[in-house]
Parts: C-alpha cells; sequence; structure tokens
C-alpha cells in the first residue's frame, strides 16, 4: 500500500525528487503540507487546495482527540470523510504540544498528561494509545509519540528526552504491529537529538536498527534555533537514515530553511506560516514577503503577485485586501492565505524542477538574493 519512487537526484547535493503512494494517492516529493490542525485548513474548501496545488495535508491528534474525539472521527467515517479530503494525511502524534503547552502537563516514561487547554479536563497519551487514536481517524501517516524539548534545554535534558522518544517508538511499533488492521496506516518514528549533532546521529542509527518504517521524521527543530542549528540537526539525522525511504523534517516552512534541508536531503515538510501570516496579512512572494495591511498599499491597485495565478491575484488588488483588512471582513485573510499556499505549491514545484535539472544549489542562490535584496 506503500511505496516511495525517487525519481531524480540533484548532481551537486543530496537532493531528490519522488513519490510516494499511499492507499488514498500519491504525493511528489519534496512535498510541502499545509496544516489543517483541527481538521480543517483554516479558512479554505477542500477544492480550494486541491486548485492550489495541494497534494498531502496534515491534522493534529491531540486537538482531534479533545474535540470532537477520534471515535467521534472514526464513527463518522473517519478523518478523510470529515474533513472532505480523498488525498493522502498525514496525523501529527501530538508531541510538539509536549513542548508548545509544557505548562499543561505532566510527563512521565509512561506518556504525557495533558490538562486541556480549552476546558482543564485531562487527556492521556502513551505511545500505544496515541498510535490507536491515529488509527481511528484513519490518516495515511502516523507519527509515534516524542518528546520535543525546547531550544536552549541542557544536554542532560535532551539526551533524556531522546531516549525517551526511542522508547516511545518501540512501544509505538510494538502497538501498531498488534494491531494488525489490512489497511492500516504508515508509521514513521521521530528523531530527536536537539542542537547536538551527536545524539542526533545516535538517534538516528538507533531508531532506524529498533523500528523498522516506511519513512522517518526529525523533530525537535524549528523551536527558536537558528538556520546554522537546524542545518547541522538534519545533516546528523541524515546520515544515517535510509537513503530509499522518505525524509520529513516536522514544523519547518521558513524559505530559507525549506532550501536548505532539501538540499541535504529531506523530502517532506509542514508548517502554520502560509496560513498564519495569510490570516495577518502577510504574504510570500518570490521577490520577498509583503506587510499587506501597510499604509503604502492604501492605493495600490496591482496584485498581490503580478506572475501569481491564485484567485486573489488573479482577481484583487493589494488595495482592495488592505480594505478588507481595515474593515474586518474575513475575505482578507482568505485572500492572503489563498495566496500563500499557491505561493508554497509553486515554490516547491520550482524546487522539484531545479533538482529535476540538477540545478538545486544555483537556484537556491538566486531566490536568496531576490529574498535578501527585497528585504
Amino acid at each position: 500500500m506503500f511505496e516511495f519512487k525517487i525519481h531524480h537526484r540533484d548532481c551537486g547535493t543530496a537532493a531528490r525528487t519522488g513519490e510516494f503512494v499511499t492507499p488514498h494517492g500519491s504525493f511528489r516529493t519534496p512535498a510541502f503540507m499545509p496544516v489543517g490542525t483541527r481538521a480543517a485548513v483554516k479558512g479554505l474548501l477542500p477544492r480550494d487546495l486541491r486548485q492550489l496545488g495541494c497534494e498531502i495535508l496534515l491534522a493534529n491528534t491531540y486537538h482531534l482527540a479533545l474535540r470532537p474525539g477520534t471515535e467521534v472521527v472514526r464513527r463518522l467515517g473517519g478523518l478523510h470523510r470529515l474533513m472532505a479530503w480523498d488525498g493522502p494525511l498525514l496525523t501529527d502524534s501530538g508531541g510538539f504540544q509536549v513542548f508548545s503547552l509544557a505548562r499543561l502537563r505532566k510527563l512521565s516514561d509512561e506518556g504525557v498528561v495533558f490538562q486541556s487547554h480549552i476546558d482543564g479536563a485531562t487527556l492521556q497519551m502513551t505511545p500505544e494509545s496515541c498510535a490507536a487514536m491515529q488509527a481511528d481517524l484513519g490518516a495515511d501517516i502516523i507519527m509515534t509519540l516524542d518528546e520535543c524539548p525546547p531550544f536552549g534545554a541542557s544536554r542532560d535534558e535532551v539526551a533524556a528526552a531522546t531516549e525517551r522518544t526511542l522508547a516511545w517508538a518501540r512501544r509505538c511499533l510494538a502497538a501498531h504491529r498488534t494491531a494488525a488492521r489490512p489497511y492500516g496506516p504508515a508509521l514513521f518514528p521521530i528523531v530527536q537529538g536537539g542542537p547536538f549533532a551527536d545524539l542526533r546521529a545516535e538517534a538516528a542509527r538507533r531508531l532506524v536498527a529498533d523500528v523498522p518504517a516506511p519513512g522517518y521524521a526529525i523533530g525537535g527543530v524549528s523551536v527558536g534555533e537558528p538556520h546554522e542549528l537546524m542545518m547541522q540537526a538534519v545533516e546528523a539525522a541524515v546520515e544515517h537514515l535510509p537513503a530509499d525511504r522518505p525524509r520529513y523534517l516536522m514544523g519547518v516552512g521558513r524559505p530559507r530553511d525549506v532550501l536548505g534541508a532539501v538540499s541535504r536531503g529531506i523530502d517532506m515538510f509542514d508548517c502554520v506560516l502560509p496560513t498564519r501570516n495569510g490570516r495577518n496579512g502577510s504574504a510570500f512572494t518570490f521577490q520577498g514577503p509583503l506587510r499587506l495591511r501597510n499604509q503604502q498599499f492604501e492605493s495600490d491597485a496591482s496584485p498581490i503577485e503580478a506572475e501569481c495565478d491564485c484567485a486573489a491575484c488573479r482577481a484583487f488588488s493589494r488595495a482592495a485586501i488592505r480594505h478588507f483588512f481595515q474593515v474586518g471582513e474575513m475575505l482578507g485573510p482568505i485572500l492572503v492565505s489563498l495566496h500563500n499556499l499557491r505561493f508554497f505549491a509553486r515554490f516547491f514545484e520550482r524546487i522539484r524542477e531545479a533538482v529535476a535539472a540538477g540545478r538545486l544549489a544555483h537556484y537556491e542562490k538566486e531566490f536568496l538574493k531576490s529574498v535578501d535584496s527585497a528585504e
């Protein structure tokens, strides 16, 4: 049911293009996954996402376990039915909430107990229950439960989190195998290790040996560390991950980080930036970001980006979009979110073309030069 096909390799970097086949269709790599945390990409219809070029979406197990509950989703026909999305889906395990909701959780070797950020109710997640909940959701790709330490944590703290993540991955795999669902999801384990290259390398080696999987993820990045440390973490892990499986860098979406990671062999990404920035009036363009709430766009009749073919750029001016934000019309955030996701689809298409042509290093240099000069 799952197959990873590598189509091209870049001659000057570790980048490659490929295709990952799932029960709900395939997606091209390098791939970007828009985030639909609570089973919806904010403000956008599944039809919009398809037209924008999105091929795979991400949803979050922690949030869906709170509302409406994973058992409810299962009874309703699964996450694909709930979202009205017939393409590939990936669910995050909730490990990022171990980091982001640190004040609302208690951590132990057994698992994590959350105090709901909504009503204070208790939610317990163990590696076993995490695998079961994601199976109830019916995603194509599911993640092992992990502990994501914050940037700035001590080496001892990161080492302990890495060991716990490895132990949880083994337990997730055992639970996944016991369930023995005939069309079960692909389980991806997660490499932790913080900014410490030796911990990353050791974690990757042990994870591959102990938890055979159709793909592997690198977590614990994009938590405040600089670009250089992120790339060092990626390099240390990728060196020990199988070359014939997809590699997923979790929570990363800044174009500079994406290009650096692709050149080091990463195949999958997710990030909230396109829609979060869109809701705040910040647009991605190939000439650098535009903050459309600024007064300079009050009478600007040009589109967000002249060469963009999205609905926002085809029909609306910068001035119109700024007006929608100024008067609180929901159309403003929707339009910039549409544009940003189309930008990411175009960006990743250009990356795949550059890799296929063996010119990724040149494309990265030219893209960063264009963006940096605009800023």
